[in-house]
C-alpha cells in the first residue's frame, strides 16, 4: 500500500532569504522604501507655489495692499492762509452722496417744497444742524471739511431751493472786508 510518491517535491523550499543578515536587510527595506516613495511624492506634488483656488489674497499684491498704512500725516503751516472750498465743491465731496437721491429722508437738492421750511428758521439753524447732524445726517464737523466749508455747502443748498444766503467767508477775510468798508465810509469826501 505504498502510494506511488513524488519526489521531486520533497526538494527542501528555499526562498530569496538564506541568511539572518539578509532577513533584517530585506525587513528594513520594507520599511523605507515606501517612506520614501511617500516623502517623493509629497515633494513632487508640493512642488512650486500655487494660487490659493479661487482667490488672489496670498498673492504679492493683495499682501502689500493689506500692509499699507490706514491714515497718513500731513504736516502743514498753521500761520498759512488756507484756501477755502466753494460750497459746490464741498457738497459734491461731502453732500451729494444723500442730497441728490434724497437718501434716508434728506430733502434733495433744489427742492424748494422739501427746502423751504428748513430755510425758514434761517442759515444758523441750518448750520448748527449739519455740523452736529440731525435725524440720519451724522456731524459733519472735524471732518475734512472746515466749518466754513461746511457752511458753504449749506449755503449752496439752500440756495439752490430759493434761499438768498450770503456764502460765508473767512474770520480773516471778513476781518479785512469790514475794515475796508469801515475805513471807506469814514473817508473825507
Amino acid at each position: 500500500m505504498n502510494d506511488a510518491h513524488d519526489t521531486a517535491h520533497d526538494a527542501p523550499h528555499e526562498g530569496p532569504i538564506k541568511t539572518p543578515k539578509q532577513l533584517i536587510a530585506a525587513v528594513v527595506a520594507s520599511f523605507i522604501v515606501p517612506i520614501l516613495i511617500i516623502v517623493l511624492l509629497a515633494n513632487y506634488v508640493d512642488f512650486g507655489t500655487k494660487p490659493a483656488a479661487g482667490s488672489d489674497g496670498l498673492g504679492a499684491e493683495a499682501v502689500a495692499r493689506r500692509l499699507q498704512p490706514i491714515g497718513s500725516i500731513e504736516v502743514r503751516d498753521a500761520s498759512a492762509p488756507r484756501v477755502l472750498r466753494a460750497g459746490e465743491v464741498v457738497y459734491n465731496g461731502q453732500c451729494a452722496a444723500c442730497h441728490a437721491a434724497g437718501a434716508a429722508g434728506a430733502p434733495k437738492l433744489g427742492d424748494a417744497a422739501a427746502w423751504g421750511p428748513r430755510i425758514q428758521t434761517g442759515y444758523e439753524a441750518l448750520l448748527n444742524s449739519s455740523l452736529k447732524g440731525k435725524g440720519a445726517m451724522g456731524a459733519q464737523g472735524g471732518g475734512e471739511y472746515s466749518d466754513i466749508e461746511i457752511g458753504r455747502a449749506v449755503v449752496y443748498m439752500a440756495n439752490q431751493a430759493g434761499a438768498k444766503f450770503a456764502e460765508p467767508q473767512a474770520p480773516a477775510a471778513a476781518a479785512s472786508a469790514a475794515d475796508g468798508a469801515a475805513s471807506a465810509a469814514s473817508a473825507p469826501k
